[in-house]
């Protein structure tokens, strides 16, 4: 199948591949139930020695650039209470970790959350973080311009291999809130 975005020899409907994911990218593959059939997010393999985005992109197709999304996992604290949550924002712009994200967790305080903590907690590679397969009570707050496009590339749990997923269905994710400015230029 040919993918709908950047230049890539194969995409293949997530359900097909599921020894390709993490297990928990592939459990939420199982139980997915969202408006957008699973068949329609797809997975492409990648290179892992073209991670870094500028190589990325050279390789793979520029337009990725504009079209391609980072799930961040930041650490929200209050009264020493540290409450997790996933950020999907475009990969131009910034995560307003201090403002959208702060306020939205009503936390004093939000940061990254620390590489060992977000690779333990997701089940999931650094780097290949996807907010597809993340624990079911965390918030998953979602850029509202990742929503809008009809295709963006995004980790897939692991360095090898990314997801195409329909815009719409990151606001259909469990824990799901779409918000706007969660990514600043």
């Amino acid at each position: 199948m040919r993918a709908p975005i950047g230049d890539f020899d194969h995409a293949t409907p997530i359900p097909d591949c599921l020894d390709e994911l993490t297990a928990p990218v592939a459990a939420a593959v199982r139980a997915w139930s969202g408006s957008v059939p699973a068949d329609q997010i797809l997975y492409v393999d990648t290179d892992p020695r073209w991670a870094d985005t500028a190589v990325f992109v050279e390789h793979y197709g520029r337009e990725l650039l504009e079209r391609s999304a980072n799930c961040v996992v930041v650490a929200g604290k209050r009264g020493g209470e540290t409450t997790l949550a996933a950020c999907v924002v475009l990969s131009t712009t910034r995560l307003d970790v201090n403002g959208v994200v702060r306020r939205h967790l009503g936390a004093r305080k939000a940061s990254f959350a620390p590489m060992d903590t977000a690779t333990g907690e997701t089940g999931m590679e650094y780097g290949g973080i996807t907010p597809v397969g993340l624990p079911g009570d965390w918030p998953v707050l979602v850029d509202a311009a990742v929503v809008d496009l009809p295709y963006v590339l995004v980790g897939s749990g692991r360095r090898r291999g990314k997801l195409l997923v329909p815009g719409k269905a990151f606001a259909e994710l469990p824990g799901a809130v779409v918000l706007e400015g969660l990514g600043a230029a």
